[in-house]
């Protein structure tokens, strides 16, 4: 067998579709693709192995290995990743504005950007790639908070700087900022332009993250920014109607002269757009707008007024003519139709003296007679006592065949029936009808 340094003789001793059974001399047994035998050879064909090294393919490897594991070095392992820069860009008694530069991410990702206030997470930044600001409101007047950026991205977890901030005091009013809508008197618009110079504040025809009042004398456009965007310029300027989306309050100028007077913040109730002009600005008293339904309540009287009206109507008093006149009707003064006792009457029934029953209002008592009362009637005498039961009963099984004149003997002899001729006339008074209805 025929053997050199370079080649290694093997006989094959199984073939499959894929992989080869190879026997060498001294029995060692390798696989070997079935791909890399020559053409042709089958179970136990002899072929030859011949394995050499390739310094200069190692050398060209080695070159292409060390190329990338530079680039890599330079494009993801030389930058990183810079924490932001936390600055202050405006300050009020109720909210701080921040502001950070553009954030520096090298090749890294980011993951999330969040403001932390006195070292507890506050909010997620929204929109970090492209968001370089953030206003944040409801703060206490005269506190001191401590803010800083949290940045997380694939190259890691960067903190920004902490920034110390102290809210204003009433007095300070350099924290206003203000958008200038269509003021359209020019000098009251350089009168508050020059207050706020004077006060500290600052004012732009822009609203921004910053802007705490939008001033205007009319929500219409100005001339030019109506000219800028083709409408009409009565229409809603494109500001207002942003200040109205953003809550920003819509006031007059006066009211930067009224805090540049008083020197310090003054409520803006009374010196909003639109507001009355019937109470004078500068003492109109802070308080909220009624609604219209509270208005509708209050134009219009409580019902309890209508009661109090009819429980305290004033009798009918009479003339110092009529008080002169001699009283008639047994003492009962007559003030035209109706006597004392109906007044009275009327009184008490308009004081919220229910009627009960179906009597008629237009019922009258008959006046009283002025003459004397009439005597009194004497007691009659006493009555028979009563005839046993069955007396009346024997009575009554009389036989009818009776005479009449005895019936008229045994009614005439009964003393305890009384006949209207009993009594005289002079004994009884004046009768008289009286009628119900």
């Amino acid at each position: 067998m025929a053997k050199s340094q370079d080649s290694f003789m093997f006989t094959v001793g199984k073939l499959d579709a894929g992989m080869a059974i190879l026997l060498g001399e001294r029995a060692h047994l390798i696989e070997f693709p079935s791909l890399l035998l020559p053409p042709g050879a089958t179970t136990g064909s002899i072929v030859n192995i011949s394995v050499s090294r390739n310094i200069a393919e190692e050398k060209k490897r080695d070159s292409e290995f060390w190329d990338l594991q530079n680039n890599i070095l330079t494009n993801y392992g030389v930058k990183t990743p810079e924490p932001p820069k936390l600055e202050v860009r405006n300050v009020t008694q109720t909210s701080v504005t921040l502001e950070w530069p553009k954030l520096e991410l090298a090749t890294a990702k980011l993951r999330s950007l969040d403001i932390y206030r006195n070292h507890q997470r506050l909010a997620a930044i929204p929109s970090p790639l492209t968001n370089t600001s953030t206003k944040l409101s409801g703060l206490a007047i005269d506190t001191e908070y401590r803010f800083h950026l949290v940045m997380r991205t694939t190259a890691g977890t960067f903190q920004s700087n902490i920034l110390r901030v102290r809210t204003h005091t009433m007095t300070d009013t350099s924290g206003i900022s203000v958008c200038f809508g269509n003021v359209q008197d020019p000098v009251l618009l350089e009168n508050a332009k020059l207050a706020l110079r004077e006060m500290g504040a600052k004012w732009s025809d822009k609203i921004q993250i910053d802007t705490t009042h939008f001033v205007c004398t009319t929500p219409a456009a100005t001339p030019s920014g109506a000219q800028a965007t083709g409408s009409i310029s009565s229409s809603p300027g494109v500001e207002y109607q942003k200040a109205l989306q953003l809550s920003i309050p819509v006031v007059h100028p006066n009211w930067i002269l009224a805090c540049h007077t008083e020197k310090k913040m003054i409520p803006i109730h009374p010196y909003y757009l639109g507001a009355s002009s019937s109470t004078p600005i500068s003492s109109a008293p802070f308080s909220r707008p009624q609604s219209m339904s509270q208005r509708v309540t209050a134009s219009s009287p409580p019902a309890s007024s209508f009661v109090n009206q009819t429980q305290h109507i004033k009798p009918i008093e009479p003339t110092p003519e009529e008080e002169e006149e001699e009283p008639e009707n047994g003492g009962l003064k007559v003030i035209g139709d109706r006597t004392d006792e109906e007044s009275d009457q009327d009184d008490a029934e308009r004081a919220g003296r229910t009627r009960k029953g179906t009597m008629s209002k237009n019922f009258r008592f008959p006046p009283t007679s002025a003459e004397a009362p009439p005597p009194p009637v004497p007691d009659l005498p006493p009555l028979q006592q009563q005839q046993p039961k069955h007396e009346q009963e024997q009575q009554s099984r009389q036989p009818d065949h009776e005479s009449i004149d005895t019936e008229d003997a045994s009614l005439s002899v009964v003393p305890n029936i009384i006949t209207p001729s009993a009594v005289g006339d002079e004994e009884l008074g004046e009768t008289e009808e009286i009628s119900l209805t």
